[in-house]
């Protein structure tokens, strides 16, 4: 695709068109920063809309979506004031347009993007029900990651049940589907199991949950997807240093740690220092925990991820307590 756009001979519009696709592969990836140069001259800048005016409409509504799609996780990996607001006045002005063209797939995929953004800023409900409106009409990949998200939504609910449930219903298509797909499918029945252990105790569920992790870990690395693989690394470790596998749990934050500073993504490496600090409070390595989880915290406090700095916060609040 990307010898594609050397050719001179391209529209304007199939040019563009190009350049959409390759962003959306390359942030599906979470590869922030080669999708916005695969936007080129598209791209103005996170929260920014795009100059499109020689485009035709629904090439343009594209181009719209997909740097509303790009600003929205940008602002999850680095503090960018009102990245979530300004991500969604993007996605909600694509998703007119494709409304207005009765682009039912389309729809469903701004849809999709559009509950993401509701989820970042802690408006469960208001994800909720437009995911569950974006599912009409998708088909796909597409409808699998909606169901993803869905669950995630639960998780966050705390809806486990639920959201274990229609993990179950989407199995069989997960099954067929690639590395990346297969990685998001375990990694999710991961966190339920790890949710459910917590509030059921139900230690086998522990175990499955290290074997869903690591699954998804292996698929993820599988698809060369490194974002999410540290991702999951950092799930694993919060399942390993409760049992007292710290030295594993370390590890596993070293790696994920490591993997986001080569992102340079601020926002997860305080969530895997969040991580850290827990760890180190059940060590009983206070000090340490308290200089960890301050980093953290700082970071945070200049997002909008507010759920995340909630948790941060507990973190923060339960070491105080430990330390006097």
């Amino acid at each position: 695709m990307e010898l594609q756009l050397d050719d001179p001979n391209l529209s304007r519009d199939r040019r563009a068109e190009l350049r959409c696709s390759l962003a959306s592969e390359l942030i599906h990836k979470g590869q922030y920063e080669e999708a916005q140069a695969a936007l080129g001259e598209l791209w103005a800048g996170a929260g920014e809309r795009p100059r499109t005016e020689k485009l035709s409409p629904l090439v343009a509504a594209e181009v719209v979506l997909q740097c509303g799609v790009l600003s929205g996780w940008m602002g999850t990996s680095r503090p960018i004031p009102g990245a979530q607001e300004k991500a969604k006045d993007l996605i909600f002005e694509a998703l007119r347009a494709f409304q207005s063209n009765r682009i039912r797939q389309k729809v469903s995929d701004a849809k999709y993007e559009l509950g993401i953004c509701y989820w970042r800023e802690g408006a469960y409900e208001e994800a909720r029900i437009i995911l569950r409106e974006a599912l009409d009409g998708a088909e796909g990949e597409l409808r699998a990651k909606i169901l993803i998200r869905r669950t995630i939504v639960e998780n966050c609910t705390g809806r486990y049940h639920d959201a274990w449930e229609i993990l179950r219903e989407a199995q069989p298509f997960f099954e067929n589907s690639g590395d990346a797909l297969k990685g998001k499918w375990h990694g999710q029945l991961g966190l339920v199991l790890q949710r459910l252990a917590l509030t059921e105790k139900r230690e086998d569920y522990v175990d499955r949950a290290i074997i869903e992790f690591t699954a998804a870990i292996y698929h993820y690395q599988e698809a060369g997807n490194e974002r999410y693989r540290a991702m999951n690394l950092n799930n694993l470790a919060m399942l390993l240093y409760p049992i007292g596998r710290y030295g594993e749990a370390h590890e596993a934050l070293d790696q994920a740690e490591g993997i986001f500073e080569r992102f340079k993504d601020p926002g997860s490496v305080a969530q895997v220092r969040e991580t850290r600090a827990r760890a180190l409070v059940a060590e009983g390595r206070y000090e340490e925990a308290r200089k960890t989880i301050d980093k953290a915290v700082a970071i945070l406090e200049g997002s909008r991820e507010q759920a995340l700095l909630a948790d941060a916060l507990t973190v923060q609040g339960l070491v105080a307590a430990r330390t006097g």
